[in-house]
């Protein structure tokens, strides 16, 4: 009988954590454990999903964290405890320290794009893997644009954007995160260079297959100075978000706009109220959310060419789509697929067909539409 791998969530009562662990704690491959700094939530929760799931207090600030792990007997480490816009690399080290697999459902820019260069030979020393971003960006975004440009001669041009419902559970964290380059400037690449733009500001009509048509605005991600390098001759890459709620969409732009005049340092410090307020808008929304990736380029005909992919999610399951790449990578690493050894950001692990199984269980529907020449 084989061994089951023995997975622990961190942050895994958490708004995204349980969802990985509902996941996973039906897999026959993985022995999950429930970590967060609360053990009884832990253990309460873990109770509630069967599996022989379990429950444990773990502390990320602990200075034998990496005993922790080796003394539970940890083979993979699923960090969703966010934001990790202003996190050191104490956790994924400790994981490597203790021999084990880690993956991590980050977004912040410089904890992605710098986790490579920071974790590969702690990663390889021990002969496992580390990965980064195993989220919607970049881990789901590169393989949409992998899938829409597969056999083209050039990329010119990539541009996303993600629309929450405005229904759909958002944790602190994330709110947090997302506030903390609202009005900060972001460093884009258009028409082939660098340019400086403000977070959040400035929002445009963005098109959907099958929702109203919203006003998206910057966003920083990963995607931004990962794309640029990973798809050469590519001029431009933008990626935005569309709040469902145009008056929520404002409110952002108007923090933007304080921010940039000196009069709201830190906006990220508004994430606590924005987060028990933000229901008051929950009526004036529904509990559909998508996104949509466009690229343009050069076909394999030498013809100009634009598609776009669509994702819409019904129910307010769009908070699913975050987890689905570490839920899938944990899946190949339970049966004894190898992952690439040393330190990665999430981006050509996955193919867009990988997803499909977990877009149907959710009811998603996805569309593929030929935009024609690029405009």
């Amino acid at each position: 009988m084989s061994t089951r791998m023995k997975t622990l969530v961190l942050g895994g009562y958490g708004n995204f954590g349980a969802r990985i662990c509902r996941a996973l704690a039906g897999d026959a491959n993985i022995a999950l454990l429930v970590a967060g700094r609360d053990a009884r939530r832990a253990t309460a929760f873990a109770e509630t999903l069967g599996g022989g799931a379990r429950g444990v207090r773990i502390d990320v600030q602990a200075p034998d964290l990496a005993g922790t792990l080796r003394q539970l007997g940890v083979a993979l480490v699923i960090h969703t405890a966010g934001p990790f816009q202003n996190q050191d690399y104490r956790v994924p080290q400790a994981v490597a320290a203790a021999g084990a697999h880690y993956i991590d459902l980050a977004d912040g820019r410089r904890f992605v794009c710098d986790f490579p260069a920071a974790l590969d030979t702690a990663f390889r020393d021990a002969g496992r893997t580390g990965i980064s971003g195993a989220s919607t960006v970049p881990a789901l975004s590169s393989a949409v644009v992998d899938h829409l440009a597969n056999g083209w001669q050039g990329i010119g041009g990539i541009d996303i954007c993600i629309a929450p419902a405005q229904g759909a559970p958002r944790g602190e964290a994330t709110l947090a995160g997302v506030l903390a380059y609202c009005g900060a400037p972001i460093r884009v690449w258009q028409h082939g260079r660098w340019t400086e733009q403000p977070g959040w500001a400035n929002p445009v009509k963005v098109a959907f297959a099958r929702m109203k048509p919203r006003r998206g605005a910057l966003c920083d991600i990963p995607d931004l100075e990962l794309f640029p390098a990973r798809y050469a001759g590519v001029q431009s890459v933008m990626f935005r978000a569309a709040l469902e709620v145009g008056l929520s969409q404002q409110a952002f732009a108007f923090l933007a706009f304080l921010h940039r005049q000196g009069l709201l340092p830190a906006p990220q410090k508004l994430a606590p109220l924005l987060h028990s307020t933000g229901r008051v808008f929950d009526a004036l929304g529904t509990a559909l959310g998508g996104m949509v990736v466009r690229v343009e380029g050069t076909d394999a005909t030498g013809r100009a060419a634009r598609r776009a992919w669509h994702i819409a999610a019904d129910d307010n399951h769009g908070p699913e789509i975050p987890c689905m790449a570490a839920i899938l990578l944990a899946r190949r690493l339970a049966r004894g697929e190898a992952l690439p050894v040393g330190a990665h950001a999430c981006a050509g692990l996955l193919t867009l067909a990988a997803f499909d199984p977990e877009f149907a269980r959710w009811g998603m529907v996805t569309d593929v539409i030929d935009e024609g020449a690029a405009a």
